[in-house]
């Protein structure tokens, strides 16, 4: 490393306080990207507590995700504006008040109202901890506060349904919102009395871009909404979809047009001019696919295929979230030792092979046949994210940073909602093609299926004959709706290992960070 001039730039300096400070953002943050899944596993008593369809009850997890990928990247002129203090004390009070107020709704429309604005208001807190973590503290300290940021990015979505099936089993699913109360005010009067990480600076909001925030807001809203909801009303079948397709193409137009045209642009995307930025941000998109796709895909054939319950789809889940803790210290000390794109490299490969071990999943899987993937999934996701962050993060300019981590969030959300989409999308097609070959199969001709009938006939002999052999074709129909989707959910686990070899496979591209620590902000 050259030797920089003396007084150029000043290091950040390393004080207790501003540990306790940011470890309060840090949880913060994990409320926020808790709450995105934490309803997940608790949709059916949510909709009974507050008597809603089946279709209106996505929208509790659809609303809180669309208010959330908004907020995320405006949060970076907001920063500038207000300070990183002012900032995250209020989102984290508002989405305090929010949860409190989703807790005590009495109806439907109330607890999406509250939902949505929980989700805007929070989602200010997850870019500014990213931000902070690479612009308050000196370089030799990343080893430690790096592995803390990506351990809590990837460990909150990735046990957020086993904690709200907890909750709502021993409690109610009022405490899916009430667990945030009492943490939430601790953290709001931590930030705001210890964060002292730089200044307001009101004059970046002059010459604001109105029309760039509305059309933001239409074309990442609209594109969340078609993501969220296509699958299940088969994509351009559904009119609203079509609607939300031509609202977000249009929202996309005029924004684009703004941040390149209008004087102050509400988000800067000159960031993606840094080579390690786009494809740092690439490869959180796709980390994103596989974060939220297999915390999907999981618990889906364990409820489904083997009848799990949700404390049981915990304890078998649990296995990721234990080897991330353990790989996090191991991924610190390595930081500043490998080279970062090597480390992102194995994370690819090692997130490839635990999803190419469960193509060949069947029936009978259970906890011993998914540990190893888990394992590797664990690992894995840490030898991802943290030299991620740090590669697109770590050596952005700090006048661009807190711009920069509203974008990188934003693409890890968008990943999530894309592989979520296209996840249920190749599940259901897949389905009808795996179904209509076992149905073609199962024919009369078949003596395999004659002799399988023929022994559930006799199981269910003392209903009388014909309600026998009616009772045992219902059966052997129920058995190839199974392996339908056991074959399905194989499918989905051989293009996630494909994926993910590939992107491992242009790893290379990215260029090895300089050292280059950011002055302090405070000064």
């Amino acid at each position: 490393m050259t030797a920089r001039p003396a007084g150029a730039i000043v290091e950040p300096e390393f004080s207790a306080v501003r540990l306790i400070a940011f470890i309060a953002m840090v949880f913060g943050m994990f409320m926020a990207i808790l709450d995105i899944q934490i309803v997940s596993a608790s949709l059916a008593t949510i909709q009974a507590g507050v008597s809603a369809s089946a279709d209106e009850i996505a929208w509790v997890q659809t609303a809180y995700l669309i208010a959330e990928v908004v907020m995320i990247p405006l949060s970076g002129i907001l920063s500038r504006a207000f300070s990183t203090r002012i900032l995250f004390a209020s989102s984290a009070g508002g989405f305090t008040l929010m949860s409190l107020l989703c807790a005590t709704a009495t109806d439907f429309n109330q607890l999406i109202l509250w939902r949505a604005l929980q989700g805007f208001i929070g989602g200010a807190m997850i870019p500014t901890v990213f931000a902070a973590a690479y612009s308050i503290f000196p370089r030799n300290k990343m080893s430690i506060v790096a592995p803390i940021v990506g351990l809590v990015a990837t460990l909150a979505p990735t046990i957020g349904p086993t904690v709200g099936g907890y909750l709502t089993d021993l409690f109610s699913w009022r405490w899916l919102f009430l667990v945030n109360v009492g943490p939430g005010i601790v953290v709001t009067l931590a930030t705001w009395l210890l964060v002292d990480f730089d200044r307001p600076n009101l004059a970046v909001l002059k010459n604001f871009d109105w029309a760039g925030l509305v059309s933001m807001a239409l074309f990442l809203g609209a594109l969340e909404y078609l993501l969220e909801e296509g699958p299940s009303k088969n994509w351009f079948d559904e009119s609203l979809i079509v609607w939300a397709t031509v609202a977000s193409a249009s929202g996309a137009l005029v924004f684009f047009w703004r941040a390149f045209t209008a004087k102050s642009p509400i988000v800067d995307l000159t960031a993606f001019g840094n080579r390690n930025f786009w494809t740092g941000s690439l490869a959180s998109f796709v980390l994103g696919v596989g974060l939220y796709g297999l915390t999907y895909v999981y618990p889906v054939y364990l409820a489904r295929v083997r009848g799990f319950s949700p404390l049981q789809i915990g304890e078998t889940m649990f296995i990721t979230g234990l080897c991330q803790f353990i790989a996090a210290p191991i991924v610190g000390r390595l930081l500043n030792k490998v080279d970062l794109r090597l480390m992102i490299g194995l994370g690819f490969l090692g997130f490839a092979w635990g999803a190419a071990i469960p193509a060949a999943i069947t029936k009978d899987w259970g906890f011993q046949e998914l540990l190893f993937p888990q394992m590797l999934r664990g690992f894995s996701l840490m030898f991802m994210m943290v030299p991620i962050n740090t590669l697109a993060l770590g050596t952005m300019p700090p006048s661009k940073l807190k711009n920069a981590s509203g974008l990188f969030n934003v693409t890890r959300n968008l990943g999530g909602a894309f592989g979520l989409a296209v996840i249920n999308t190749t599940l259901n097609k897949r389905f009808d093609l795996h179904i209509q070959r076992l149905h073609e199969q199962l024919t009369w001709s078949n003596v395999q299926a004659q002799d399988f009938l023929a022994k559930l006939g006799a199981v269910y002999s003392h209903h009388g004959a014909d309600d026998a052999m009616l009772a045992a074709t219902r059966q052997l129909a129920a058995f190839a709706r199974r392996e339908a989707l056991v074959m399905s959910l194989a499918d989905v686990f051989v293009g996630m290992a494909f994926l993910f070899l590939f992107m491992a496979g242009i790893t290379p591209i990215m260029r090895k960070p300089l050292a280059a620590p950011p002055p302090d902000l405070a000064h």
